[in-house]
This record gives structure tokens, C-alpha cells and sequence, in this order.
């Protein structure tokens, strides 16, 4: 793993500027307080500073790979005591034999140089802690980010396994009750049969093909939903009257694939298949400036026998709603006298 210092560029400016700020305070704390010469002064200063930003520089790779693993507060302590010490005297030493080869004849500055060990060390110190500080926020961080990014990953491929299993439902309750009907239709009306066959296969295909897909145009499901309808058509005849009444904006908003066949679905089994006379079931698209509203109603006897059970249900379209746009607000349901209403406004944002 790279050098965060390196990583990022505004890490690396801002460390190249603050150890030239610290060569330039080191240049005047010894040229106006000790005397010394400005050239021996900024050649002190740019080796000592210079030769300790490149081991703290390296000190991450250490920290990173090695120290980071310690379990034990007592053995992370001990490291860093018995690290600090190896680099401030490998820091001090370098450093020292450098400005002695170039200025081993200056017995002034050579005094000073041996002089100043002590404040020198205690200033190595200070330097080590500044980079472990940096390091373990650093590490702290991307541990942090790497935490949440999988999180995430996670909560995603749950969001994705649960929206699959809701959908999943409608695949297998459909296809039993349309094999069951053309069962039926082999024996008294083999060309419908042939017919509901070829349109089962066809909606089936535009299921399984956007079955990773979280989101399809209106337009797309009006078309795959005209199949279903061809396919209940066959089944219950003239009972059933379907009209759409859709605004053109409509047609190119995305919307959950596969949610508005179940709403048609619960209008026939409720409406539909409990009566032996024509019923309406409609299907309205309309906006406003924050929503795509569409409407489904279907006239139904309320005093009819209910059918067991909800097959898909109306809470599994409101459970994929709240998993898709994290709300729960976004679908109802009304009975107004003999006729039904389900609601779903869809965000434009």
C-alpha cells in the first residue's frame, strides 16, 4: 500500500511545505541565536530535517505492516519505544557525521554541534510522535472506510437478495394458474391454448431477462403488463375490461419492473374472478412536480366471498418500495364503496 503522503496530492504539499517552514525556523533559531554562520546554519537546518522527513516518511510502511497487527497495548508501547530510539539515533547519527565531514574544521560550530545533542533529541522525539499520530489517524481512517464500503456491499447484496425474493413470488403463483388454464384450453379450445402458450413465453422471457434489473421504463411494463392481460384475458373472456388513460411524460420514467403486474393481478383476483359480469379494472398515469403517480382501480363486489390468502400481496409491492427508495410512504390502498384504488407515486428524483 502506497504512502497516504504520497497517495494524496494535497497530503504531499502540505508536507513538502511544512518541513521547508521547519528548515526556515531551524535556519533562524541557530544564524540569530547561536551566531552561526548562515550557510553552516541552513546546511544544519536542511540536513537534519531533510534526513528526518525521509525516515518518517518510511516510518509508515512499519506502522502499516507491522505494528498495526500488535494485540497488546503493552507490546505497541514497547515496540514504538524500542523503533523511536533506533530512528532518532540513526536520525542523530547520520545527520551528525554529514555536518562533520563538511564543517569538521569549524571548532566553534563543532561545539555547538555536540552541544546541541540533547534539544536535537527531544526534538527527534516530538518529530516521531507527529508521524505515529498522523499514521494511526491515517490507518484509522481507510479501517473506518474500508468498514463501511463493506457494510454497504453487504447491505446492498441483501437489498438485492430480498428485492429477488419478492419478485421471485411472482413468477411461480402466475405461471401455476395460467398451466392450469391452458390445461383446460388443450381440451376445449386447443388455438387458445396454443395462443396463451405463446404469450406466457413471452412474458416469462421479459420477466427472467430483467430479473437483476431494479428498474424498467412505464413503457416497457405497459407492454409486458398487455401480455399478462392477453394471458387473463383468455381465461376470464369478456369479464375482463382493462383501459389505460397515461400521460406521454410517463412512458420514459423508470419505475420497479414487475410492480405493476401484481397491482393488476390483485384487481382480477378480487374483481374479476368473483363475478360473472363485466368488470373494469383501469390503470391512469399522472405528474406532478415531484411525482409520477399511477392509479389502478377495479370495481369489485364487497360483499363477495374474499379469496383466501393475498397471493403476492400489496405488502410485497410496499416492501419493495421501501428497499428501493428508502420510504414507506409511496403506496396505498382504497376501497371507496364497489370500487378498489391502489396507489404508487413514484419519486422524480
Amino acid at each position: 500500500m502506497h504512502n497516504p503522503i504520497a497517495k494524496n496530492k494535497n497530503y504531499l504539499i502540505t508536507f513538502f511545505v511544512l518541513w521547508l517552514a521547519i528548515i526556515g525556523i531551524h535556519t533562524g533559531i541557530i544564524l540569530f541565536l547561536y551566531q552561526i554562520e548562515w550557510r553552516i546554519s541552513l546546511t544544519d537546518a536542511v540536513i537534519f530535517n531533510t534526513t528526518f522527513a525521509i525516515l518518517g516518511y518510511n516510518l509508515w510502511y512499519v506502522i502499516r505492516f507491522s505494528l498495526r497487527e500488535k494485540k497488546s497495548a503493552f507490546d505497541l508501547v514497547t515496540n514504538h519505544l524500542m523503533l523511536s530510539v533506533v530512528i532518532i539515533a540513526a536520525w542523530l547519527v547520520t545527520s551528525y557525521f554529514t555536518m562533520r565531514s563538511f564543517y569538521g574544521l569549524d571548532e566553534s560550530y563543532i561545539q555547538f554541534l555536540n552541544d546541541s545533542l540533547v534539544w536535537r533529541t527531544i526534538t527527534g522525539i516530538f518529530f516521531y510522535l507527529f508521524f505515529v499520530l498522523f499514521y494511526y489517524v491515517i490507518i484509522y481512517y481507510e479501517d473506518l472506510q474500508d468498514k463501511l464500503n463493506v457494510e454497504a456491499e453487504l447491505q446492498n447484496l441483501v437489498k438485492e437478495a430480498e428485492l429477488n425474493a419478492l419478485k421471485s413470488q411472482i413468477n411461480p403463483h402466475f405461471l401455476f394458474n395460467s398451466l392450469n388454464s391452458i390445461s383446460s384450453l388443450t381440451i376445449t379450445n386447443p388455438e387458445a391454448a396454443q395462443e396463451m402458450i405463446v404469450k406466457l413465453s413471452d412474458f416469462l422471457r421479459y420477466s427472467l431477462s430483467h430479473d437483476k434489473d431494479e428498474k424498467a421504463s412505464l413503457r416497457e411494463e405497459i407492454e409486458n403488463l398487455n401480455r399478462y392481460l392477453d394471458i387473463e384475458k383468455i381465461r376470464f373472456g369478456k369479464r375482463l375490461n382493462f383501459r389505460s388513460d397515461i400521460l406521454d411524460d410517463c412512458y420514459d420514467f423508470d419505475i420497479p419492473n414487475m410492480i405493476l403486474q401484481p397491482l393488476i393481478e390483485n384487481s382480477i383476483k378480487h374483481g374479476v374472478y368473483n363475478s360473472t359480469e363485466e368488470v373494469l379494472v383501469e390503470l391512469k398515469c399522472t405528474s406532478n412536480d415531484h411525482y409520477f403517480i399511477v392509479e389502478i382501480r377495479n370495481e369489485y363486489d364487497p360483499e363477495a366471498v374474499k379469496k383466501k390468502g393475498q397471493g403476492i400481496g400489496l405488502l410485497n409491492i410496499k416492501k419493495r418500495l421501501q428497499l428501493i427508495y428508502k420510504r414507506d410512504d409511496l403506496f396505498e390502498t382504497a376501497a371507496d364503496g364497489k370500487i378498489f384504488k391502489a396507489i404508487l407515486k413514484l419519486p422524480k428524483n
